[in-house]
């Protein structure tokens, strides 16, 4: 494999690579290759299945018995699709709330219920591109109908 930089010819290698790209000071990948040209120093890493990995990094994060850091709430919240002022809008709190939750200086750690909400939902949810946010800006003033389920495969029963 040649260099972009260079041209040169890279040298491949099986090590380990510090993962900051993920927003995370913490995660240090094990076994990956990494290529190095000899000439220039540039050096890259092959991640493969990325989407795999960091559902893995996101499950490890809310299995921890610690309380969320502001990286891993910014982690999250990026791996679940939100941008912050919608991700505001699903934890039921301002916008200037969730940026003093993601800010390591502001010293404003998330309340225990708001943790434990943000482990719910990424436990239970995929990443997401479109999300129906637009159903969480206003409340709904229409009165609730009974929900008739028709059986043995429980769809909906039309009245």
């Amino acid at each position: 494999m040649k260099c972009v930089n260079c041209g040169g010819t890279m040298k491949a290698v099986t090590g380990t690579h510090r993962y900051t790209e993920s927003g995370l000071s913490s995660v240090t990948l094990v076994g990956v290759v990494v290529r190095t040209c000899p000439d220039c120093g540039e050096r890259e890493i092959s991640i493969p299945r990325v989407e795999t990995l960091h559902k893995m990094i996101a499950r490890a994060i809310i299995k921890s018995p610690s309380a969320l850091t502001p990286e891993e709430i910014r982690y999250l919240r990026k791996w679940l699709g939100y941008a912050s002022a919608d991700f505001a809008l699903v934890m039921g709190v301002r916008p200037e709330t969730v940026s003093r939750w993601e800010n390591k200086e502001a010293a404003f750690p998330m309340a225990p219920t708001a943790d434990k909400l943000l482990r719910v939902l990424v436990a239970t949810r995929e990443p997401v591109d479109k999300y129906p946010i637009d159903l969480l800006k206003t409340p709904t003033k229409a009165k609730a109908e009974p929900l008739r389920l028709r059986a043995p495969d429980w769809k909906r029963a039309v009245s």
